[in-house]
């Protein structure tokens, strides 16, 4: 896989699917014309945001699963996978 570093407070994020069960207990696939996912494992954490000259460390790192809003995140694929760039701003709160 190519290595991906991200930018200033970007994370990268591998999505994470919900499975959906019915009442009846049937899971359903995660199928194309599903929304977009909003919860996903940071691969990769930038170095942090520069704000008046000085970098402000990340809040989040590498392994966090986290949520975030559903339209912030950027959608790149990469050999064949797909992953979103997002800022730190655009991730909502940590899943323990």
């Amino acid at each position: 896989m190519m290595k991906i570093k991200p930018l200033a407070d970007r994370v990268l994020i591998e999505p994470m699917s919900k499975e959906e069960k019915t009442k009846s207990g049937i899971y359903l696939p995660d199928t194309i014309d599903k929304e977009r996912p909003e919860q996903g494992k940071i691969l990769e954490v930038g170095p942090g945001k520069i704000d008046d000259g000085e970098i402000v460390k990340m809040t989040v790192k590498k392994g966090d699963v986290v949520l975030f809003t559903k339209y912030g995140p950027q959608e790149i694929k990469v050999d064949g996978k797909t992953y979103l760039i997002a800022r730190e701003e655009d991730i909502l709160a940590v899943l323990e």
